[in-house]
């Protein structure tokens, strides 16, 4: 495992390179839904640091038994107003806000606990109704009415694209939400920072990279297919 990784954080490098970008720029969430605790723990020792969840159930479970501190963890499922007290308790980042009664849910969770939660807002760029996410049009005034809450803090924008067997497909889905967090951050909205564009998966991440991404979130291509 420890030479796939190294292998792929060359790709990315190469990738950040080839865009003018400094590759430090852009960091590695492993996807390990449905991963067992030991071959998370593998990902671990071969140094890698954010690991990317979808089910909440099956993420705290992981994260109560591998109980490393070393470890960011980050929340890219869909997230239901209901589940947002156990997702402020165990992660660092939630990728996937997709309205503002998900981030009041948040922020009142948040509160209770004295932190403040980062988020990012989850744009549907393709407009796909098999995809969670809000529609570009909407995305400023969104950030908006969230930037009012306390306890809450946006961090920038996450999109999936359609899925292509051709990378390049994909781009222009990457290119829009760049453009998207350039837009919000020229309104300049109190209290938002739109440093992180979470875009890229396996199959495009280096094209995700040269249109801007900051965190790519990679799951096959270290884990291996999944059952």
């Amino acid at each position: 495992m420890k030479k796939t990784i190294e292998t792929i954080i060359s790709r990315m490098a190469t990738a950040a390179t080839s865009a003018h970008r400094d590759p430090s720029e852009v960091r590695l969430v492993a996807v390990s839904k449905t991963v067992p605790p030991e071959k998370i723990q593998r990902a671990v020792d071969a140094g890698l640091r954010i690991f990317g969840e979808n089910y909440i159930q099956e993420a705290t479970a992981k994260i109560d038994t591998i109980a490393d501190p070393r470890l960011y963890w980050h929340f890219i499922g869909h997230l239901q107003s209901n589940k947002a007290k156990v997702a402020v308790q165990y992660f660092d980042l939630i990728h996937s806000v997709d309205s503002v009664k998900l981030a009041v849910a948040i922020s009142k969770q948040a509160k209770k606990r004295s932190k403040v939660q980062h988020i990012l807002v989850q744009i549907n760029i393709s407009e796909e109704s098999t995809k969670s996410g809000i529609s570009a049009d909407e995305a400023l005034r969104m950030v908006k009415d969230i930037s009012t809450l306390e306890n809450v803090s946006v961090r920038g924008l996450m999109t999936m694209p359609p899925f292509f067997d051709q990378p390049e497909k994909a781009r222009p889905y990457f290119r829009q939400l760049r453009e998207i967090r350039d837009q919000i951050a020229g309104a300049g909205v109190p209290g938002v920072d739109m440093r992180e564009l979470s875009m890229g998966m396996t199959g495009d991440f280096e094209v995700a990279i040269q249109e801007g991404a900051t965190l790519v979130r990679i799951g096959t291509a270290i884990f291996g297919g999944r059952s």
